[in-house]
């Protein structure tokens, strides 16, 4: 793994998933690489589903497509989502997907700074990218819901958790 990558999710630990209770119902989108998962359950989490278009993961699909997949409407307490909204647009359905007062937490390239993480990438300090980004939002535009906390990391970076 790249090293930019390898301190990014010890840093995501920290900050977004030591604050999960651990009776909480967790969706994550975007799960192939697996690490959320096995830290997970590793640490205690028992109430994990992970949704990706590839496998191997839980829940093979688009989350565009949640009702077909057996997912339930208002059925997460949390839906974490790294690296994912700047490739599809699936706020409405994180949106549909999360119990009331559920906690949506992404992350995402800052748009003006996509092309740093794309020269970071091609140097081999940040994982490649599996699709274009054709999404890419700044987290203060975010639709649907409201925001509880939003952090830019190293300029390059947004983090957020946003409540419904």
């Amino acid at each position: 793994m790249p090293l930019l990558s390898k301190y990014a999710q010890h840093k995501k630990i920290k900050y977004f998933l030591e604050r999960i209770s651990k009776q909480a119902a967790i969706l994550e989108i975007g799960s192939q690489s697996g690490w959320v998962r096995d830290y997970l359950r590793k640490n205690g989490w028992h109430y994990y589903v992970g949704l990706d278009i590839m496998p191997p993961a839980d829940i093979v699909g688009d989350i565009r497509n949640w009702k077909s997949l057996g997912l339930k409407g208002q059925s997460f307490d949390v839906i974490i989502a790294f690296e994912v909204v700047e490739h599809v647009n699936c706020f409405k359905e994180c949106y549909e997907l999360l119990k009331p007062g559920g906690r949506l937490m992404l992350t995402s390239p800052v748009p003006h700074m996509d092309w740093v993480m794309k020269l970071l990438e091609l140097i081999g300090l940040n994982q490649k990218r599996t699709s274009p980004h054709d999404h890419l939002i700044y987290f203060q535009n975010i639709p649907y819901f409201k925001t509880k906390d939003i952090r830019i990391i190293g300029f390059l970076s947004q983090w957020g958790i946003f409540t419904k």
